[in-house]
């Protein structure tokens, strides 16, 4: 592992710990994490939500944090108040593991950004 992964590792580990601190609950992976976000950008609050509305909720936030990046932006809210995201970048074609390190960073820098959770 080269120190680039590693000081990811620890600011996605430190992530972690603070969403626990937040959340009540350390989320168990990354998908978990993806959940949160679109949670919190729908702003629906504490809900049930149905399989499909789940994978709805992680595209959201998928695209909310690749959108820091450039690779995609806000095309408007429905009128059940659901954002749609439009591509405006082509993702590079990367491997899962490299596709896991761009959600990760691009996931802390929106914790960092949107959130004011200043992880390192």
């Amino acid at each position: 592992m080269y120190k680039k992964d590693l000081d990811l590792e620890r600011s996605w580990q430190s992530l972690l710990n603070k969403l626990e601190d937040s959340v009540g609950k350390k989320p168990a992976d990354l998908n978990s994490v993806l959940f949160l976000i679109g949670v919190q950008e729908l702003g629906y609050g504490p809900k049930r939500f149905s399989k499909e509305q789940k994978q709805d909720l992680m595209h959201i936030a998928i695209c909310k944090v690749l959108s820091l990046s450039g690779y995609y932006e806000l095309e408007g809210i429905d009128e059940d108040g659901w954002p749609h995201w439009k591509p405006v970048k082509k993702l590079p074609h990367f491997d899962l593991l490299d596709q896991e390190k761009l959600l990760k960073l691009n996931i802390i820098d929106y914790f960092n950004t949107e959130m004011d959770f200043n992880i390192e």
